[in-house]
C-alpha cells in the first residue's frame, strides 16, 4: 500500500512516500530546484519519492495534504475583515496567489499526479505536525506539543498519542503565536522570516535579556496551562505586509536593523530576550502537559521544536524522560506526517519502526557519481572505504576542510553527515575560516559536532541520544579544547552518531580518534549561505570549486583542490542565492 504525503505552498515545501506503513522517502522540493525554501509543489520531490519505490502515479493508494487550505482562507478573510482598512494592502498581496493556486489544491494535485485517480484527502496543520512526531516515535503512549506560527486557526497544540490513536485537547489560536513572535524579532533584528530565527537563537548567547521582564509584563501575558496572550499593537503581521509595528520600534527604541549592517550589544540583548521568551513558554506548557498527562514521554513538532536550546531545557528541567523531535519538525515534516495519519490514524493500521536517521533522500552510485566528475574534469583517486575513512580522517585533524557526500541525502534542515562539511574541532581558528571562507556568512554563528554516540556523555552534559542535531548540552569543563564547536556559553548543538545510524561516519569519527584522542568532527551543512544544501554530485563539485574547501570525499572518490583543473564560470554564483 502505498500513500503519498505532501506540504507546500507556505514554505519547505516537501514530499514523503510510505509503502505498507514505513517511509521509503522523503525530501524537500528546495534540493531539487536549488532555490532555498521553495514553496512550490514539489514536482521533482514527488518524482524522486516515486521513482525511489519504482512506481508511478496511478500506483498510489492514497494522497494526503498537509493542512485545509479552504479553513486557513476562512481565517485570513476573517483577520482581514477585523481589520479593514489596515489590511486591504496585505489583502491585495495575498488574494492572487490564492485564487490562481491555493484554493484549487486537489485538481493541482491531481493535473501533477496523472492518471492517478485515487483519494486526495486533508488533515488539519497541527495534526499534520503531530502525527509526524509522535507516529514515527519510539513511544507507544506520549504527549504531543506542536508550536508554530499558525496552521488554520492553531498556533500550539497539545495532545496524547496512544498506539495508532491521537487526540488533540487543546490550543492557542492565531494571531497569538509563539513562532510568530519569535519570526516578528527576527524581522526586527534584520534577518529573513522562516528562514533566519536560527540565527537569533545563535546570536542570543552574545547578549543578556535585559528586556525579558518589560515583554512578559507588557508584550506577552502568560498563564500558568501555557496559554498565552499577545498585545497585538505591537505586531503588525495580523493585517499589514511587516511582523512588527511602530509601538514595537519603539518599545525597543529605534527601527528594525538593516540586513547586513552592523551589530551591537543592543541586538545581542534584543536575541537574548526573545530566546529567553521561547524557553520559558514552552517549558511552562511542557510542565502544564505533564501535569495534566502524568506521561513522561513527550513528542515536539512544528518550527519552535527546532530550538535546540530550549529543546535542551525541556530535557534538564522539567519532568519529561524522553523527548522526540523528529529532523524535519517544520512544515516540510507534515508530508511524513499527514501520510502517517491515513495509515495508521485513519486506517488503523500498526505503526512501523522508530525513526533512527534521517537519511531518507537521493544516493548516488559509483558510477553515476564517477560520471558527473568526469564531465565536470575533476582529478580523483579512488579508494576502498577504510582507506578512504583514513585519508579523511588525516587530512581534518590537519586543519583541512573536507566536503563529505556519502549515501542518501538528509530529510529536514540539519546535515546529518550526509551532506555535511567537515573540520577539526579543536582549531581555535576554524570557527572563522568556516564562517568567512567556506560557508560566507556571519562570523557569530555557531558550528555544531557531530560524536560517536558512545562517547558523547564524557564530553557533553547531555544522558540521551541526538541523532537529529536538536539538543543543545553543555561541553564537559574539562573537555573544552575544542573551541570552534563550543559556543559562547559553553554550550553546543550535538549530533550522537551510531555506527548503526551511518557506518561510514562513525568509522570516519573512530578514524579520527585514532589521530587525535578526540571522538567528534565539526559538522556543518555542505552548502554556501542562501544554497540549499547540496543534493547531486554535481551540486557537490560545484560548492566545492566556488569555496575554499580543501578536499572533497565523493562516494569512494577523494578530490584535493590543488590537483583540480581551473574553475571559471560565466555567471557570479553569489547572484544564484539570496541571502538568508
Amino acid at each position: 500500500m502505498y500513500i503519498l504525503g505532501l506540504s507546500c505552498f507556505y514554505h519547505d515545501s516537501a514530499a514523503a512516500l510510505l509503502k505498507d506503513g514505513e517511509v521509503v522517502a522523503a525530501a524537500q522540493e528546495e534540493r531539487f530546484t536549488r532555490k532555498r525554501h521553495d514553496s512550490d509543489f514539489p514536482a521533482r520531490a514527488v518524482r524522486y519519492v516515486l521513482k525511489e519505490a519504482g512506481i508511478g502515479p496511478e500506483q498510489l493508494d492514497a494522497v494526503g495534504f498537509y493542512d485545509k487550505p479552504l479553513l486557513k482562507f476562512e481565517r485570513m478573510l476573517e483577520t482581514y475583515l477585523a481589520t479593514f482598512p489596515k489590511s486591504f494592502g496585505s489583502f491585495r498581496t495575498a488574494m492572487p496567489v490564492w485564487m490562481k493556486e491555493k484554493l484549487w489544491v486537489p485538481s493541482l494535485i491531481r493535473r501533477e499526479l496523472k492518471p492517478y485517480k485515487g483519494p486526495i484527502l486533508f488533515a488539519e496543520h497541527h495534526m499534520s505536525h503531530a502525527a509526524s512526531a509522535f507516529l514515527v516515535s519510539p513511544f507507544e503512549e506520549a504527549a504531543i506539543l506542536t508550536v508554530d506560527g499558525v496552521g488554520e486557526w492553531a498556533t500550539s497544540s497539545f495532545g496524547v498519542g496512544r498506539g495508532t490513536d491521537i487526540e488533540m485537547f487543546k490550543e492557542i489560536r492565531f494571531p497569538h503565536s509563539l513562532g510568530l513572535l519569535y519570526s516578528a524579532f527576527t524581522y526586527y533584528l534584520g534577518f529573513k522570516v522562516n528562514s533566519a530565527e536560527y540565527k537569533v537563537m545563535g546570536l542570543a548567547p552574545y547578549g543578556k535579556p535585559v528586556h525579558f521582564d518589560r515583554v512578559m509584563n507588557e508584550m506577552l501575558h502568560l498563564q500558568e496551562d501555557g496559554s498565552f496572550k499577545l498585545d497585538m499593537k505591537y505586531f503588525d503581521y495580523g493585517h499589514g505586509l511587516r511582523m512588527t509595528s511602530e509601538a514595537f520600534h519603539d518599545f525597543f527604541g529605534g527601527p528594525p536593523r538593516k540586513p547586513e549592517s552592523w551589530m551591537s550589544e543592543r541586538e545581542f540583548d534584543i536575541a537574548a530576550t526573545v530566546q529567553k521568551v521561547c524557553e520559558e513558554v514552552v517549558l511552562t506548557m511542557v510542565r502544564h502537559i505533564h501535569k495534566e498527562t502524568g506521561l513522561t514521554d513527550l513528542c515536539m513538532a512544528g518550527g519552535v521544536a527546532l530550538n535546540c536550546v530550549a529543546n535542551g531545557r525541556i530535557v534538564k528541567e522539567t519532568p519529561i524522560k524522553r523527548l522526540f523531535v523528529q529532523p524535519a519538525a517544520g512544515d516540510a515534516g507534515g508530508a511524513v506526517g499527514v501520510a502517517h495519519w491515513l495509515y495508521n490514524t485513519l486506517d488503523k493500521k500498526p505503526r512501523g519502526k522508530a525513526w533512527q536517521h534521517a537519511y531518507l533522500g537521493p544516493e548516488f552510485s559509483r558510477d553515476e557519481i564517477k560520471a558527473d566528475l568526469d564531465a565536470a574534469g575533476a582529478v580523483y583517486e579512488e579508494y576502498p572505504q577504510p582507506e578512504l575513512l583514513r585519508k579523511t580522517a588525516e587530512l581534518i585533524s590537519q586543519s583541512q576542510v573536507v566536503g563529505w557526500f556519502q549515501g542518501r541525502m538528509e530529510f529536514g534542515p540539519r546535515a546529518l553527515g550526509g551532506r555535511s562539511i567537515l573540520a577539526d574541532p579543536r582549531d581555535v581558528n576554524m570557527r572563522d575560516t568556516l564562517n568567512m571562507k567556506i560557508k560566507f556568512r556571519e562570523g557569530f554563528r555557531p558550528f555544531a559536532p557531530s560524536v560517536m554516540a558512545d562517547k558523547a556523555s564524557e564530553w557533553f552534559d547531555l544522558d540521551c541520544e541526538s541523532p537529529f542535531m536538536l539538543l543543545v548540552a553543555p561541553v564537559r569543563e574539562g573537555k573544552r579544547f575544542i573551541p570552534s564547536v563550543t559556543h559562547v556559553d559553553h554550550s553546543a548543538r550535538l549530533q550522537t552518531v551510531s555506527e548503526e545510524q551511518n557506518p561510514a561516519y562513525y568509522g570516519l569519527m573512530r578514524e579520527f580518534e585514532k589521530i587525535t584522542g578526540v571522538p567528534l568532527v565539526i559538522n556543518t551543512s555542505f552548502n554556501v549561505r542562501g544554497e540549499p544544501i547540496v543534493c547531486t554530485p554535481r551540486d557537490a563539485w560545484l560548492c566545492f570549486m566556488r569555496t575554499n574547501m580543501d578536499a572533497l570525499a565523493i562516494g569512494p572518490f577523494l578530490l584535493k583542490k590543488p590537483a583540480q583543473p581551473p574553475f571559471r564560470e560565466d555567471v557570479d554564483w553569489r547572484s544564484l542565492y539570496a541571502l538568508d
